[in-house]
């Protein structure tokens, strides 16, 4: 009178299916918010490199406003230019 572990009754066929689909939803849903995580990271990325670069060109072009201010004081100075390095 044992009974069959290998045959499937209509509750444990239920069980499978909905365990599937809960499965199925919980990747869809784990992959969703990856995506969403995953684009907004992307996001903050180049909200920070265009600010970085925005901050190097104000540096870049406010050395250069410096060297030329130097440049000129020294042949103010000097009365003659002072050789530039290249």
């Amino acid at each position: 009178m044992a009974s069959n572990p290998t045959s499937s009754s209509p509750n444990n066929n239920r069980q499978s299916i909905n365990s599937t689909t809960t499965d199925a939803s919980a990747s869809a849903e784990l992959s969703a918010v990856v995506d969403e995580l995953l684009n907004s990271l992307s996001n903050k990325f180049a909200g920070v490199s265009s600010e970085i670069f925005a901050k190097m060109d104000e540096m870049s072009r406010r050395l250069d406003n410096l060297e030329a201010t130097l440049q000129s004081g020294a042949e103010g100075k000097d009365g003659r230019g002072s050789p530039t390095k290249q």
